[in-house]
Formats: C-alpha cells, structure tokens, sequence
C-alpha cells in the first residue's frame, strides 16, 4: 500500500486448548493449517490469557489492560470496562476501515465503532442476513443439551464459522470495489469464531474425524478434581444434577471439539487462501488467539469454570505476515493475551495509549533484541472478590441452571465458581496460584500439566516457592491502574513499548 500501513486481522476462536495440537505433540492432528502457519510466523508456547473467562478476556484484547484494571471481572459486568482508547478506537485513528464479524461478548457497541458488524453467538448468528437453512440450522442448536451425540443434520455452510469466513470475505471484497482509492485504506478486523464451545457438534466429515473410542486417554478423574476443592467438586455435582448422564457423554463431546477445531482450521485456510488470492496476503498481519481453554474431558469435566488451571489459562498465540519472524520452535517468552494491543498498535504506527499496560511483542516478533527479563514470567486473574459461596452449605442449584423441555443448560460462571480472588503466575517450569486467604498450590508443570501434585508448602521447593511469591507480588504491583491523573507536575514516565526492563545488558 502506499501509506505503508499492514492490514490486521485478528482471529480469535472461544475456549481453545493450547495442548491439544500436533504442534505441541497432540497425538491427533487437530489443526494442520494453523500448525503451518505457526511455523512460518512466531509463536507461543507460554502465553497466557488475562483470565479465563469470555467478556474479562474479550475486554483485555481490545484495551490491553487487566481484568483489575479495566475493572471487568466476570460476564456479567461488562459496561463497567475502564480505558482510555481501544483497538478499535486506535485502528479509526490510523485511518483503518473496521469490521467485526463473530462473536462479540464485551462492552464494544460495533454500531459505534466498526464500519461492518455481524455478530454471532454460540447458538447462532443475529441479525436479518440470515438464510432460511441457516435460522434452522441456528433453532437446532438450541435443542441441545451441551453436546449433540449425532453428526450435525446441516450442511458445512450453515456453521458459523463458515458463515464468519463468507462475510469476511465479502466485506473486504466491497471494500475494494466501492472506489479504486480504497485500495489504498488498510483494514482491521477481528474474526471472532464463537467455537469450539459448547453446544459441541460437527458435521460430518469432521463429526467422525476422531473416533471417541481412539482419543487419548484422560490424565485426570474424578477423584483427582474433588481433592482440588470444594470448588471444582460443586462443578462436578453441578453439571450431574442438569445432566445425569455427562459421564458417558463425555467421549462423544471430545470428539465433537477435536472436529470442530478441524472445521475451524480448514475455515481459517480457506479465508488465508482468499487474502493470497486478493493479493492482499504479503501486507496482512495475521494474529491468531483464543480467549481461554476448554476442560475437554480433563477431571470428568466439560467448558470451564473453577479457578485457573494451566489447561484453561495457557492459549495458542501465533503471529504471521510482513515483518514477522519465522520459526518451528516456539519463543521461549512468556507473554499474556494483553500484549496483543499494543503489538498491534506498533504495527499499525501508532503509539501505545496511557491505559495500556501490556507490552508491544513486536521486537519478538521481528526476531531482533529484546529485554528478556521483561518476558520471564506471565500472570492472569481469577474471580471477582467477597468471600466464597462453597462453605460446605449445601448448594442451591436451581440458582446456576435449569431443565427446559428436556434441554439442559447451565451457568458453569456461577457464585460458587467464581467468588473470591485468586492470582497465578507463571516462570519458567512453574506456576503458583494464590488466593485472598493465602491458600497456595505450586506445580512444576513441566511434570504436572494438569496440576495434581501441590508442592505448596514443602521443604523440597521453599527456595522456587520464595520466587514464585516475589514474581507474583511484583506483577500485582505492575498491573495496578495509576491512581494519579497525568499532569505537568506528575507525568508518568513509561516506555513506549511499555517494557519495566531495558535491552541494555545492564540494566536488565
């Protein structure tokens, strides 16, 4: 383009396990494309959300700020976020033409800040573009109960998120045709796949992909959650009373989430395919993320919920396109879904606005110098205060779920769920969490992925213990919101990448 601008396209799936790839030795293919892709840009092996939860996650990527920051602690305050500008607010800035087309789920009104919006959700697509087919194939979705144990009775193109792909293309198609000149307008756009989320279905080819009696096998049952705490066993209990028989569904929902990150890759080639076929590839950066994990089976458990296991807070981060970097290994840095806006922001030529408080990735990403110490370590959040509401009382739930016409929902981000506060920081080969009480867990993951074995405590790891505390408490320090209003007197020195840490050997 001749004003030098990349277009961005930020794809985002909803509650994707990292893990659960070839390209960290899944014994399964589950995402070929996305494997390639990776290993033709940089990516992550060690990047963590800022809270596993839709709307705080959702809320971190637009304003690159933390949940305690930005003040959205859970789904259900979302007009409460706090910043300054966002990404869409910067992108207007830098003279970008704005789409968002998915899933949505935060306090963004895309009638006030996008040039195109169609949003879905995991129960189908709004708005009146919708097709005949389509709104059927949306009323099904509603008659299930967590997990479809049949292949889905729809075609491929009634998906959503190959319906994403269909307006995406066609939005940027009509951008380029409305007047030679936009040829010239870069465009932004966050793809926001509202999958693979419960309900969990595929059709076929993808439903029998991965057969439920060839899946590897569970590391973690049902005992192993229950000693977890009374958290993860009122999940347990919870999601039994709604579905009594989740256990045996279980296998077919595996299978069903495995088919659909396949359905979703091919989805993801398809579009890139169209942007070589645009010739718009070679000038597009290419961001892809997912907002939290997903249980998938692990503890006997489905979606999320209790507290912030590495399997729900660790994410695929990968970037690919002009100035990025290629590599088959991972980067060794640990890096957190808030440093995608400020990366960002650096790539559109924009500086960093005063709220942000992740960091810029894009020295990384151009495989040059960088402060390394500024990137040992990672940190997320957890709950949104007051006491917790397991206390061992027996729980009411009538008040997280119900039973309508034989079909089962239930609020897995309950009271009992996610009262309370925990932090968890990760460095190197080990993670702490931490709560309000002081109640510790440390895992060397490495060893321990799915967090069982609590070292908390012991005389064996008091010295990784002692460093695990000082790097949490020093990330509790850094994501506190400045209380002070900039002025002449009192202006914050920051760095424009916002890095705490030098590249000079001496300072680092």
């Amino acid at each position: 383009m001749k004003n030098g601008k990349k277009n961005v396209v930020v794809i985002m799936t909803d509650q994707q396990r990292s893990d659960v790839r070839a390209l960290e030795g899944y014994p399964l293919d589950t995402t070929p494309f996305l494997d390639s892709l990776a290993q033709n840009g940089t990516w992550f092996d060690k990047a963590y959300t800022t809270m596993p939860i839709c709307g705080p996650a959702r809320t971190s990527l637009l304003t690159g700020c933390w949940p305690s920051a930005h003040r959205v602690s859970g789904n259900f305050c979302l007009d409460q976020a706090v910043y300054e500008k966002d990404l869409f607010d910067v992108a207007k800035e830098q003279g970008y033409a704005t789409a968002l087309i998915g899933k949505n789920h935060s306090y963004l009104r895309p009638e006030q800040k996008t040039d195109f919006c169609l949003e879905q959700g995991h129960w189908g697509g709004f708005g009146p573009q919708r097709t005949d087919e389509e709104k059927a194939y949306d009323g099904w979705l509603k008659t299930l109960s967590q997990v479809s144990m049949e292949a889905t009775p729809f075609p491929l193109h009634c998906q959503l998120p190959y319906r994403a792909v269909s307006a995406a293309q066609s939005w940027i198609r009509e951008q380029r045709e409305q007047q030679e000149q936009q040829r010239e307008q870069p465009f932004m756009m966050w793809l926001s796949f509202p999958e693979p989320h419960n309900p969990y279905q595929a059709p076929e080819p993808y439903y029998s992909m991965f057969d439920p009696e060839e899946l590897p096998p569970l590391r973690a049952k049902e005992d192993e959650r229950d000693r977890k705490g009374e958290k993860w066993k009122f999940y347990g209990d919870q999601i039994e009373h709604f579905l009594p028989d989740y256990k045996e569904r279980i296998p077919r929902a595996r299978s069903n989430y495995l088919g659909m990150l396949r359905l979703i890759d091919d989805q993801i080639r398809r579009f890139v395919q169209f942007l070589e076929d645009e010739a718009l590839l070679e000038n597009t950066l290419i961001v892809f993320v997912s907002d939290h994990g997903d249980f998938v089976g692990e503890y006997e458990l489905i979606k999320k919920g209790p507290e912030a296991p590495d399997i729900l807070t660790r994410i695929p981060l990968q970037f690919y396109g002009p100035g990025v970097a290629a590599s088959a290994s991972p980067h060794p840095a640990h890096v957190s879904l808030a440093d995608i806006m400020p990366t960002v922001c650096e790539a559109m030529g924009s500086p960093i606005p005063a709220s942000v408080q992740g960091r810029s990735l894009w020295p990384i990403l151009a495989g040059g110098d960088y402060p390394e110490r500024e990137f040992q370590s990672v940190f997320a959040e957890h709950g949104y205060g007051g006491l917790y509401h397991v206390n061992g009382d027996e729980p009411q739930f009538d008040l997280v779920g119900k039973v309508t016409n034989g079909v089962a929902l239930f609020n897995e981000l309950n009271r009992y769920t996610q009262s309370g506060w925990l932090r968890t920081v990760r460095k190197g080969d080990w993670k702490l969490n931490l709560d309000m009480h002081g109640r510790g867990e440390l895992y060397q993951i490495a060893r321990d992925p799915l967090e069982l074995n609590n070292l908390f405590g012991q005389e064996a790891s008091r010295d990784v213990e002692r460093e695990m505390l000082a790097e949490l408490c020093t990330w509790m320090i850094r994501v506190q919101a400045p209380t002070l209003p900039e002025g002449k007197e009192y202006p914050l020195k920051r760095d424009f990448r916002n890095y705490w840490f030098s590249t000079k050997p001496e300072l680092r």
